[in-house]
């Protein structure tokens, strides 16, 4: 309680995403906090200097607030209260200058003991394309932050499936499904380290599926078995980049081609030339009920969708050779793209709606993992020099955006992403039919796989890399 002496316009209390703030002020003016995520504040809350001791009872200003000894200095109190009530903090304001990427994944590793990905959350056990997705997001973090116990976790988790023989658990290889191919990159990853042969076998196990999948009349995959002459944006990214940085790291230069025509194709058929968005899905058919009788095209633009598809452009530009004829053809469509995408960004929060052409419909909601895969996107595709430097600025804003939004802390210290949409398709048994009205009954998932790995990918580019930015020649050098 606030003293009764003094300034008596205290304990006011302030809420946001979940944590209860109340600021006292004692006769001098001096203030402490109470249950105050020490992140709350970073290097720009000076110069007003905060510090928090942690312990099990709450967290306490530990130096006395400056300047704020006589009743002059009341706009510093108003400040921070706002201060308090604006967010749980920035990229510039992360606890025990810890980086939000750690905080997220080291979170991560404590509510996961032996190295498994499953909870409620995220509860498929088998070889899946959001553990597959997650895991590579590690290990960016991990060559990023020198954290051994990042590549620990994504090696025992991967040792769980993988048999010494090669041979992996619980892959369905008869399905034909482009989803299982999202863990390609990481067989690789551990091959290259390890040079243990069970990983290689594991990957050729995969590129054997990319082999045999059946295809479109012009050659596109279909995205699944079950979905015949469909190709979905989500495909682009679950097979292509496994399948660049296959032929790069077995000199299979031939299949260099078929995967830039994968990209051409899709964007020839599901591009929107009014907006630059892409549709989610093309059937060739046009059988679907999902599908326009003309266009083939589903009739919305799915964030998440198109985030897969930026991201993919990215990291298959990096594994692409410096002189391949198809390089200037993919940045264009990714400069094409990024341009369009960053016309629909919200202005207040920083993201992009689940469906990203109508923030203003009811139930439309501003989307956690598409939103990071954009801001991966556009940080990547800047630093190495295939978008306009301005683009990392907006992967920065964006990203702001997120941990003000999408970040809570608890009261232990545990980090949370909330947020993305838990999943969404086109057809299938219980018919999905790609309307609006879909979309966006599909429930939000806290802490989703698909979220914390676009998290972590966006966060690396812009914690990780201070460095200069490359100039944009369509020819740079790239790492495996």
């Amino acid at each position: 309680m606030a003293r009764k002496h003094g300034l008596q316009k205290t304990g006011e209390c302030f809420r946001e995403h979940g944590v209860r703030f109340r600021v006292s002020l004692n006769r001098a003016t001096r203030g402490f906090a109470r249950r105050v995520p020490s992140d709350t504040f970073g290097s720009n809350a000076d110069p007003v200097h905060f510090r928090f001791l942690r312990n099990k009872e709450d967290i306490r200003l530990r130096e006395q607030v400056r300047l704020m000894k006589n009743a002059c200095t009341l706009p510093l109190i108003v400040l921070f209260a706002a201060t308090l009530a604006f967010g749980q903090g920035t990229l510039a304001g992360s606890a025990a200058g810890q980086p939000w990427s750690q905080k997220v994944a080291k979170s991560f590793l404590r509510s996961h003991p032996g190295s498994v990905t499953y909870d409620s959350a995220s509860p498929n056990k088998g070889w899946n394309y959001e553990q597959g997705f997650f895991l590579l997001a590690l290990l960016r973090l991990a060559d990023v932050s020198g954290d051994r116990s990042y590549r620990s976790f994504v090696r025992q988790n991967v040792d769980s499936y993988v048999e010494e023989d090669g041979s992996i658990r619980t892959y369905p290889l008869q399905e034909y499904s482009l989803d299982n191919l999202a863990g390609g990159r990481v067989l690789l990853s551990l091959y290259n380290c390890t040079g243990l042969p069970k990983y290689r076998c594991a990957a050729d196990s995969l590129r054997k599926q990319i082999a045999h999948q059946p295809r479109t009349h012009e050659g596109g995959f279909w995205h699944k078995l079950i979905y015949p002459y469909q190709m979905w944006l989500d495909g682009l990214y679950m097979a292509e980049p496994f399948y660049a940085a296959y032929a790069r790291m077995f000199h299979e230069v031939g299949d260099f081609d078929d995967v830039v025509h994968q990209f051409e194709w899709m964007a020839s058929h599901a591009r929107d030339q009014r907006t630059g968005l892409f549709y989610h899905g093309w059937d060739e058919s046009r059988k679907q009920r999902w599908a326009d009788s003309v266009s083939g095209c589903s009739p919305q633009f799915w964030g998440r969708a198109m985030g897969w598809y930026a991201m993919a452009l990215v990291d298959v530009l990096e594994a692409l050779p410096s002189d391949h004829p198809g390089r200037p053809r993919l940045i264009s469509i990714l400069r094409d793209l990024s341009v369009s995408l960053l016309r629909y960004r919200d202005s207040g929060s920083r993201m992009w709606y689940q469906i990203v052409d109508k923030p203003g419909e009811p139930g439309n909601y501003p989307e956690t993992s598409s939103s990071c895969m954009f801001a991966y996107a556009f940080a990547r595709g800047a630093r190495r020099g295939y978008l306009e430097e301005s683009f990392l600025g907006a992967a920065r804003e964006t990203m702001d955006g997120v941990i003000k939004r999408a970040i809570h802390v608890g009261p232990d210290g545990t980090v949370s992403l909330t947020g993305t949409c838990r999943s969404a398709g086109l057809g299938g048994t219980l018919y999905r039919d790609g309307s609006y009205s879909y979309y966006i009954s599909e429930p939000q998932r806290t802490n989703d796989l698909k979220g914390l790995g676009a998290f972590l990918m966006a966060m690396n580019e812009i914690e990780g890399n201070p460095g200069s930015l490359q100039k944009s020649t369509g020819k740079e050098e790239k790492t495996q």
